[in-house]
């Protein structure tokens, strides 16, 4: 621990795109909000699909709309506030600041986490008991999983946002991050931080184990029950669309395990930034591609939106 006569961090300095060399910056500014554009475009024309048609009011369209408000939320989280910075060549954030990002990236991000074991029991049900489905998945045990989700995210949040916040920070007050990462911030501290470490490796990992678990094992299952379908074709559709989905899930857990429940020592801040910018940037934009864009309905959906949009009189 540092001596106790330093001054305490008022803010924080986000080096954001300045850490690249300056003939890369533009290309990667132009990249990001480029990303940007396109996650907030994407997921807003799910949301009008599933909003618009009363076709997709069911469970799985349900879900896919949270989904799709949580990303572009997500998103909005950082890179706005990174480009911005890039623009007007100023990259501090206060301290309060940093602790109000770095609580929405948590809700945002074990939101996402719990939409995809949600959606994942959805499809499950769907494949394997496709005549109970629409008793199991009842409107009351929707709304339940959502709201469920949100108190558990909030509460996980508001938990490692309090332990931070019980920091001192009387150092070095640069980040080399585009956002305010809770593991950064413990490197920052001249604090004792095993507590917040502990909280991170049990709290926090049973939290992304428990929902991985749930979607590894409903496609598991979904695997087993269509490999029993006698048709060729209705077998490789269905494994296609699996494994699409199978690769977001991969990209977004990968990550953050690889990120956050491994030992720092292991990666460099480099490695770090890309693992953040796959989860908090690449996973939100793939998401409507994956998960909606690709699909019959929603495309159906919102050609009936343009149409009725179009050619509405004035």
């Amino acid at each position: 621990m540092r001596g106790g006569n330093e001054s305490r961090v008022a803010e924080f300095l986000l080096l954001g795109l300045s850490r690249w060399p300056q003939q890369q910056q533009l290309p990667l500014f132009l990249l990001f909000l480029t990303m940007y554009l396109a996650t907030v475009l994407g997921n807003l024309l799910i949301l009008l699909a599933v909003g618009a048609d009363a076709r997709l009011h069911t469970p799985m369209y349900f879900f896919l709309g949270h989904l799709s408000f949580v990303d572009i939320c997500f998103s909005s989280t950082t890179v706005p506030k990174m480009l911005a910075d890039h623009m007007l060549e100023s990259w501090a954030i206060s301290f309060p600041g940093c602790l109000a990002q770095m609580y929405f990236l948590c809700v945002l991000a074990d939101m996402d986490n719990f939409l995809l074991a949600v959606m994942a029991y959805d499809r499950f049900v769907a494949v394997c008991y496709p005549l109970h489905y629409t008793a199991k998945m009842s409107p009351r045990l929707c709304t339940l999983l959502v709201v469920a989700s949100w108190v558990m995210a909030n509460m996980n949040s508001l938990l490692h946002t309090l332990l931070t916040a019980q920091l001192s920070f009387c150092g070095d007050n640069v980040i080399p991050h585009f956002f305010c990462d809770v593991t950064l911030l413990l490197r920052l501290s001249c604090s004792n931080t095993r507590l917040n470490e502990g909280m991170i490796l049990y709290e926090a990992g049973l939290i992304m184990v428990a929902p991985f678990a749930c979607v590894l094992l409903s496609y598991i299952r979904i695997a087993h029950t269509v490999l029993r379908v006698p048709s060729t074709e209705g077998r490789w559709k269905a494994f296609s669309t699996c494994g699409s989905h199978l690769a977001v899930v991969f990209l977004f857990y990968g990550t953050i395990i690889s990120l956050y429940f491994s030992p720092s020592s292991s990666h460099s801040t480099e490695e770090d930034t890309a693992a953040a910018v796959m989860y908090t940037v690449v996973t939100p934009m793939l998401n409507p591609l994956i998960y909606s864009l690709r699909n019959k309905d929603v495309k159906g959906a919102l050609r009936r939106a343009t149409a009725v949009t179009c050619f509405c009189p004035q």
